[in-house]
């Protein structure tokens, strides 16, 4: 198995470190927040994007994707009844995808629970329908480049729409793409009401990437959240993408997130 880890972490590196950290650790791959570099990805340079090949390159560490893509943008909505914002948001999604090419990564995790809850008046199905809508020129953009986009379930304390990975599945699969897929993301599944295990089972094949940490918002092996079986469900589905530690609380500090959440996923991969 294949493991990254996202950049968000390393609040105040430069990237130069944060790559020589993170191959030092041991990891395979680095998962880059474009807004931990501008605010709008359009205003990361082009000598940016090659700064940040060349760094790939230099450490032999792959830039696995980009997550948390909508951070800190403004006017952009996943399943706004504004066709003008539909628009808009189409846009961005095709200038993320140039972007994640340009840097060399091949996944875009669209989790963005802010930028998809359902609007006043919008019912669920609208919803559907003005996202699909949203998806569909920056899903042939990511065909062209080789590149998938997944779509996250989260749970229904950060968002109202698609909480669940088998609606997740259904809706990339009416998008009728290679290039659209599915994240599966263990804080995530700790909401729905199926096992973690029965989970990946559920929707084996029709996944792309994986977030590892906890229910507790920390990294793998500091919660509760027994990752045994869960890795017993990836083996037994054939997974053979990445693995990403993606955290959201960081008060242990990113050296500490970083190499005991590859230990971690190390021992269980192993005894796996």
């Amino acid at each position: 198995m294949k493991f990254a880890i996202c950049n968000e972490i390393f609040k105040g590196w430069d990237m130069p470190r944060v790559f020589q950290f993170v191959k030092q650790c041991g990891y395979d791959g680095l998962e880059i927040a474009p807004f931990t570099i501008a605010r709008q990805v359009t205003a990361i340079s082009k000598e940016t994007r090659s700064g940040l090949r060349e760094l790939s390159a230099k450490y032999g560490l792959a830039i696995t994707g980009i997550h948390w893509v909508l951070v800190e943008t403004e006017g952009i909505y996943l399943t706004s009844n504004d066709p003008v914002v539909r628009s808009r948001s189409a846009s961005y999604f095709c200038d993320l995808v140039r972007f994640c090419s340009d840097i060399g990564g091949s996944t875009i995790v669209v989790g963005s629970p802010k930028q998809r809850n359902l609007l006043p008046g919008v019912a669920y199905q609208e919803a559907w329908k003005y996202a699909l809508e949203t998806f569909q020129t920056s899903v042939r953009e990511a065909e062209k480049r080789g590149l998938t986009i997944c779509l996250e379930p989260l749970s229904p304390a950060e968002t109202d729409f698609i909480n669940t990975a088998e609606e997740a599945v259904q809706f990339a699969g009416e998008l009728n793409s290679p290039a659209m897929s599915v994240i599966l993301d263990v804080k995530a599944m700790c909401s729905e009401k199926k096992s973690i295990p029965e989970i990946i089972t559920s929707v084996e094949g029709k996944f792309s990437y994986f977030h590892a940490n906890d229910r507790n918002l920390k990294g793998p092996g500091f919660g509760d959240v027994e990752y045994g079986p869960i890795v017993d469900a990836l083996r037994k589905a054939k997974y053979e993408g990445y693995v990403s530690v993606e955290v959201f609380n960081f008060e242990e500090g990113p050296e500490a997130i970083a190499s005991r959440s590859l230990n971690y996923l190390r021992r269980v991969f192993a005894l796996g």
